[in-house]
């Protein structure tokens, strides 16, 4: 049986970072064992000073955050990394000052992030709440397609679908988007305490809906989406023609706390999911952000057992970006809203 071992943890700044609370961290192996993390950094999520940080693991150290990216008055939010084929990093983020509002925007570095381009628009002129990824890392499919996973968020209504480039991030085309059976609560989408003890329905999603998948593709080019949900669970749907379309949304049983959610796929064939196995308090629609827990299934994602508990203690430890770099599993995320932590870790047989 796998187990994790080898587990070191490092925060990539002290009590010396240039902002007052920082979160959404994103990940991308540099040559040489380097690491770059991107993350949203200022007064608090939502305030016009939040810009987008980076910072970067130079020979097992970690160097001062750097402003990658920041629009006059307007809050940004949830950055992905990502390689281009040319070899270019491409660093997506949203922008707005409410999430309907919001709008994607990228920055390009040709020198392994250490300096970036302007910000451009990802599609120009849309309107729909954002492009592109939401806050997960987007996947190269085995044909080549780019499939970022995605999702916009109303007042009410929460929708997954996936951003489907078939010319290495330059143009975008949607999915349809992944089809739910929901009941909707109370206005705003609180849950009622009378249904926390609901008939089981493995297609039935209460509240708002889905947001911010994870991605992954099986051997025989199917795709896959895990969500985030307002239902207590994470909820799955499945594509088989390269993400273009999806089956109707499931309940895994995994708890879920309305929080973040990430996975990879690891070389053996297995699959790596972070993530807070909460439930959501009753009449509050999320759940404590602990503790933050690493499972693996060697089943296609139909089971996972936990191998690892990074945090357990109480307070505030979410939204992970997770990656497989040399054989080894790397783990960023929010500590307290105040610092990005990294997890390293390998998996062994006991």
């Amino acid at each position: 049986m796998l187990s994790a071992v080898h587990v070191v943890k490092e925060d990539l700044f002290g009590e010396d970072r240039p902002f007052d609370s920082c979160h959404a961290s994103t990940l991308l192996p540099l040559p040489g064992g380097d690491l770059l993390c991107a993350y949203f950094g200022g007064s608090w999520e939502k305030s016009p000073d939040t810009a987008i940080w980076v910072s970067r693991r130079r020979r097992g150290r970690w160097e001062p955050p750097r402003v990658a990216s920041d629009i006059r008055d307007i809050p940004l939010w949830n950055p992905v990394l990502f390689r281009l084929l040319d070899g270019r990093i491409r660093l997506f983020f949203k922008a707005g000052r409410e999430i309907p509002e919001w709008k994607t925007f990228y920055v390009d570095s040709a020198d392994e992030g250490e300096t970036f381009t302007a910000p451009l628009e990802l599609v120009p002129g849309d309107f729909s709440g954002g492009r592109g990824p939401v806050k997960n890392k987007p996947i190269r499919l085995r044909n080549g397609t780019v499939a970022a996973p995605t999702s916009v968020e109303s007042a009410s209504l929460w929708d997954c679908f996936v951003d489907l480039s078939d010319d290495d991030c330059a143009t975008w085309q949607k999915s349809a988007p992944v089809p739910l059976r929901r009941v909707l609560l109370r206005e705003g989408g609180s849950v009622d305490p009378q249904v926390i003890h609901r008939p089981y329905d493995p297609h039935l999603l209460f509240g708002r809906g889905m947001i911010q998948p994870t991605l992954w593709e099986d051997k025989e080019g199917g795709v896959h989406m895990l969500c985030r949900t307002t239902s207590s669970r994470i909820f799955r749907s499945d594509s088989p023609d390269g993400g273009r379309t999806w089956c109707l949304a499931y309940d895994t049983g995994l708890p879920n706390n309305n929080s973040g959610i990430d996975l990879c796929a690891l070389p053996g064939g297995g699959l790596l999911l972070v993530s807070n196995p909460r439930e959501n308090l009753p009449g509050l629609g999320k759940g404590p952000r602990t503790p933050l827990t690493a499972s693996l299934s060697t089943d296609g994602g139909r089971s996972f057992r936990t191998v690892l508990t990074l945090e357990d203690q109480a307070g505030h430890f979410s939204y992970p970006a997770v990656l497989c770099q040399d054989n080894r599993i790397l783990v960023s995320y929010t500590w307290m809203r105040q610092r990005i932590r990294l997890c390293f870790f390998s998996l062994e047989e006991e």
